[in-house]
């Protein structure tokens, strides 16, 4: 049950804030100052230093208000580390199989980065609900909507390259969500939270608007 309010938390704001921080004091301010403009879903990526400590520190303060999950999880390993910390899913940049089948053990959401129609259909056989298409600008819209052509099923969440203003074309060509990371968090660098906040916000009124006016959209679109 407690992965289907995730999936559906995800699908229905739309966005996911990727948090990529030098420490993880700002990791957390990012994430509060996102919470605070209603995106509330956190994605802690591994790069962060002590980036389990982060994601334990959102969870305790944000429980029942924000999904905290991890991000650029690489093994098994490190996927136990974030799901025992509290991450409620787990995000990838690339398909691998342990890793799948340790949050499958676990009942996290997984979320590997797939690129090919060959890797797609591999992680589906392995119970992925949501595949990562990144980096997204290296594919664009059009990609995602070629893949529904065959695999209209496939729920798909661009990361990398997706901002505001092609935000609407990703999710009109077929996506459940996307991604944002530096285009979201970037006023963070000069200590700025008040505009990660506002951007935030931005983000997820676009995310309304789009699914709104576009009545063709659903989760299986």
């Amino acid at each position: 049950m407690k992965k289907i309010k995730v999936l559906q938390n995800i699908t229905s704001v739309g966005v996911v804030a990727v948090i990529r921080a030098d420490t993880p004091e700002v990791a957390v301010k990012m994430s509060e100052a996102c919470i605070a403009g209603g995106l509330n879903n956190i994605e802690v990526t591994f790069t962060t230093p002590h980036a389990d400590q982060v994601i334990e520190e959102l969870v305790q303060k944000f429980a029942g208000q924000a999904v905290i999950g991890a991000g650029t999880v690489l093994d098994p390993l490190t996927a136990r580390i974030a799901i025992m910390a509290g991450a409620e899913f787990v995000v990838s940049p690339s398909f691998e199989v342990e890793t799948a089948k340790m949050c499958n053990l676990y009942g996290v959401p997984y979320m590997p980065g797939c690129m090919t129609l060959n890797e797609m259909k591999d992680a589906l056989k392995l119970g992925v609900d949501v595949l990562k298409l990144f980096p997204g600008s290296a594919f664009g819209p059009d990609f995602v909507k070629a893949v529904k052509g065959p695999m209209p099923h496939v729920n798909i969440m661009p990361t990398g390259g997706v901002d505001l203003d092609n935000m609407g074309q990703w999710i009109k060509n077929g996506c459940i969500a996307v991604g944002i990371g530096g285009n979201l968090t970037a006023p963070a660098k000069d200590g700025r939270y008040d505009l990660v906040t506002e951007l935030a916000a931005k983000y997820v009124t676009k995310f309304k608007e789009v699914t709104q006016t576009d009545t063709q959209w659903s989760l299986t679109k």
